[in-house]
């Protein structure tokens, strides 16, 4: 991979090198798993841009996206557009994180390029590339860390063997619990194949 393919991608030049070190240490080593990888991340991060979890929600819009925590528009309203409320009532006393009033949502949303996501996975990927994730949670915004976090998680969900087959919407399902956004991410795992093959 070269930083042509990048630019051509549209990623910034500072992502070569932490990506040639993920596609090393996790065996993404041919054109279509390369190509898998960074579609799902360019839709995962806009493009490799957004490296922290976008929570500044409408109350019409938490309704939508999360219907049981927020029944109601005046549960909802009480959340609206305050991104860390958000982030702790969505994210408590899930995914290894504290109850609601102990912060532990806000401070472990979804953040580098996959947006990984809760205290549990923050320890487990830490564990995986030697970093304290869970003290340092803002290390998975330098580009080092935000794609070999990416790189740990896929490594984890066996990702590059659905990349082998061409299995998007499998691989999109253990990447989103859900087909969220398939057809653009569909696209951009073709448009990396072609720039990249």
């Amino acid at each position: 991979m070269l930083e042509a393919q990048l630019i051509a991608l549209g990623i910034e030049g500072k992502w070569l090198e932490p990506l040639k070190e993920t596609f090393e240490k996790y065996d993404i080593n041919t054109t279509k798993r390369q190509a898998a990888f960074i579609g799902q991340c360019m839709h995962e991060s806009g493009g490799f841009k957004l490296l922290t979890e976008n929570l500044n929600y409408s109350a019409r819009a938490l309704m939508a996206t999360w219907p049981s925590r927020f029944p109601t528009e005046e549960v909802a309203n009480q959340y609206a557009r305050n991104p860390e409320k958000i982030a702790n009532k969505v994210y408590g006393g899930r995914m290894g994180n504290g109850p609601e009033e102990t912060g532990e949502g806000w401070k472990y949303r979804g953040r580098g390029i996959k947006q990984l996501t809760g205290k549990e996975n923050y320890e487990r990927c830490g564990s995986g590339l030697g970093v304290d994730l869970v003290g340092n949670p803002d290390l998975l915004l330098d580009p080092k860390y935000a794609a070999l976090s990416a790189g740990w998680f896929w490594n984890k969900h066996n990702l590059n063997d659905l990349a082998d087959k061409g299995d998007i919407e499998t691989m999109t399902k253990r990447i989103n619990g859900g087909l969220l956004g398939l057809d653009a991410r569909k696209a951009a795992i073709a448009k990396a194949e072609s720039v990249l093959g």
